[in-house]
């Protein structure tokens, strides 16, 4: 096996350029890597740890190498702030969600995605900061997909009015 070369400290801030830059380019793949490297370097990097969690749910629909174990609970336990915590959270669940299209999943199971999504966006909604709506416009995206995509609809018995006429 090989031994990883380690990052320095100083390197830091030009290496989560990269990273933000390949996650743009549609490399979660490198993007998670150089955020392995970061935290190997700084433990507790909290825009590395928000890099890696975009990363890793940049890849649910990816086919490709695998460079990390993608253990996303353990990363989201690290975030200090809870508004974070939440937000993203939310993020991953919605890229659940969408990326169960195309697959052999039934509808119920992104439906359930969503709302869990949504549920999240509502938690950072009540402690985001001032000025900051982003999980407003988030848990909007998700209502929407909900209201016009029929056939996500909750799997057991009792259904739920659309959220938008």
């Amino acid at each position: 096996m090989f031994e990883l070369k380690p990052l320095s400290k100083e390197s830091i801030p030009k290496a989560l350029e990269k990273a933000d830059r390949y996650r743009l380019l549609n490399e979660p793949a490198e993007a998670e890597s150089i955020c392995l490297d970061i935290l190997a370097a700084d433990p507790d990097n909290q825009r590395a740890l928000v890099v890696m969690i975009l990363a890793v749910s940049d890849q649910l629909d990816h086919e490709g190498f695998v460079v990390g174990e993608h253990q996303t609970n353990e990363l989201f336990m690290r975030l200090h702030d809870d508004y974070e915590r939440a937000y993203y959270t939310g993020v991953l669940c919605e890229r659940r969600g969408k990326a169960t299209r195309g697959r052999p999943i039934p509808e119920s199971v992104a439906y359930e995605w969503f709302r869990e999504a949504m549920s999240w966006y509502e938690k950072a909604e009540t402690i985001r900061p001032p000025g900051n709506d982003d999980a407003i416009l988030r848990w909007n995206t998700c209502a929407r997909i909900v209201a016009h995509n029929r056939g996500l609809q909750p799997s057991h018995e009792e259904r739920v009015e659309p959220y938008l006429e």
